[in-house]
């Protein structure tokens, strides 16, 4: 039966925004210049005449949800590129209602099917992976949801409940968690402040040592200038997962900069979390990791909050049974390889003890994967995509809106913070940095908060 509320959608309009990155990233054994924003438009109107038009962005990043070994950057961000504008005109052609969450998990199918005709007109030589299809319609999701509050003038957080949704959790989740809705899992307000994690690339200096030609573009350069102007507690370490002892000096010289910087500043307590963009060969490697970690700067390990997606993304195929072991430890959380609730089943049955949410995976599965992951007592964090402007405050507001969640990622400030400048000042708090947090009070709005 439908809802006074539910919508359709009646225009769609897209863009594409290119960004320079002010420095590289590098993760997973990739070195990232530049991003490619993909912006949408989205109106719609309820069934009971009300209009809205929502937005959403995204950074196509395919070195990340793409990683090929046989296509070129450039190809596989030409065909996520066409993926996300074929897959806006299907959603502008739907003639269905219902809750944006509905909506766009219905429409996957069609999105996957989209996938595999571009494959063949496209001559590529493997097909477009899950995660990248994931990435390329994650700014139509928002988009949605986003139109959806505006429209109904309420915050679409607030909007999750059996009054506005027509399908409970189990219909989403394969009969699991059936009777259940999102507003049970998800929060009111959001959270006032969250921490922010800053990253540490392998690329960055730590220190004025580590500089060869200064960029002088007024934004902190080393880490020890960046712990200092924004007041960081929480510190995102990339490591290589193929060089052990490189990964546990990377850590070592990182904790004696922030020691130093730390205490300088009177902080008692700040905390670590460590990337291996999936580069370990074996679970073993993570055990030695933690144990000469742990040997050689036991304050170190301690500070380490959890450990991220250490092996491949591909669980079927390269199985990680025996993560329990390191789990007893520290918290394992997969990033890459969550790309359904098939995944985080298979993710918890080889002894993975949380999960990565990303808003670039599709807001919708964001929120049904984080009460999934509550139901079972998995630990849980948000993570960016190098995320700018839009993209960021979504971010955030997802990290806002879930009760377990207690810090966020955000490392576009520091790779290309000229991409927040048309939002920075509408939202000072989440951008103008000084105590390690950022104000999340704000993401109250109508549609997703921004």
């Amino acid at each position: 039966m439908s809802k006074p509320t539910d919508v359709r959608i009646k225009q769609i309009t897209t863009s594409f925004t290119e960004i320079e990155y002010r420095t590289p990233i590098k993760f997973g054994g990739r070195v990232v210049t530049n991003a490619t924003l993909f912006n949408v438009d989205v109106d719609v109107e309820t069934n009971d005449g009300r209009s809205a038009t929502g937005h959403g962005s995204m950074p196509m990043g395919n070195a990340w949800g793409w990683p090929s070994q046989v296509e070129s950057g450039e190809r596989t961000l030409n065909a996520m590129n066409a993926l996300g504008k074929q897959a806006a005109l299907l959603t502008e052609q739907y003639s269905g209602g219902g809750h944006p969450i509905e909506i766009m998990h219905d429409l996957q199918a069609l999105f996957a099917n989209s996938a595999v005709e571009l494959e063949q007109s496209l001559g590529l030589l493997e097909p477009i992976p899950k995660l990248a299809q994931l990435v390329s319609t994650s700014p139509i999701d928002a988009a949605v949801n986003d139109a959806y509050g505006k429209a109904l003038s309420l915050n679409s957080y607030n909007l999750l409940g059996p009054e506005f949704m027509n399908r409970d959790l189990g219909q989403f989740l394969d009969g699991e968690m059936s009777g259940l809705f999102l507003d049970q899992f998800t929060l009111r307000q959001p959270k006032e402040h969250m921490p922010l994690y800053h990253l540490v690339g392998a690329l960055d200096p730590l220190t004025d040592e580590d500089i060869s030609t200064p960029l002088n573009d007024g934004v902190p350069e080393t880490l020890g200038d960046w712990i200092n102007a924004d007041g960081l507690t929480h510190l995102k370490i990339k490591l290589a997962g193929d060089d052990l002892q490189w990964d546990v000096q990377r850590v070592i010289d990182i904790d004696r900069v922030s020691t130093t910087e730390q205490q300088s500043r009177g902080c008692q307590q700040w905390w670590y979390s460590t990337d291996f963009n999936e580069k370990c060969k074996d679970v073993q490697y993570v055990l030695d990791f933690l144990t000469e970690l742990q040997s050689r700067a036991p304050q170190a390990f301690e500070r380490i909050q959890y450990i991220e997606q250490p092996t491949h993304r591909d669980l079927k195929n390269h199985p990680s049974s025996g993560m329990h072991q390191a789990a007893k430890i520290k918290p394992v959380v997969i990033d890459e390889s969550l790309i359904d609730f098939e995944s985080l089943l298979l993710a918890r049955e080889q002894g993975y003890s949380g999960v990565a949410l990303k808003a670039c995976k599709g807001h919708g599965e964001a929120l049904i994967m984080g009460a999934a992951a509550q139901h079972y007592n998995l630990f849980l964090c948000v993570q960016d995509l190098t995320c700018v402007g839009a993209s960021f405050l979504h971010s955030a507001s997802l990290a806002a809106r879930i009760p377990t969640i207690m810090a966020i990622e955000g490392n576009g400030r520091q790779y290309c913070p000229f991409g927040n400048r048309p939002w920075d000042a509408k939202f000072p708090s989440m951008f103008d940095i000084s105590d390690g947090t950022v104000g999340t009070h704000c993401l109250t709005g109508p549609g997703l908060g921004y």
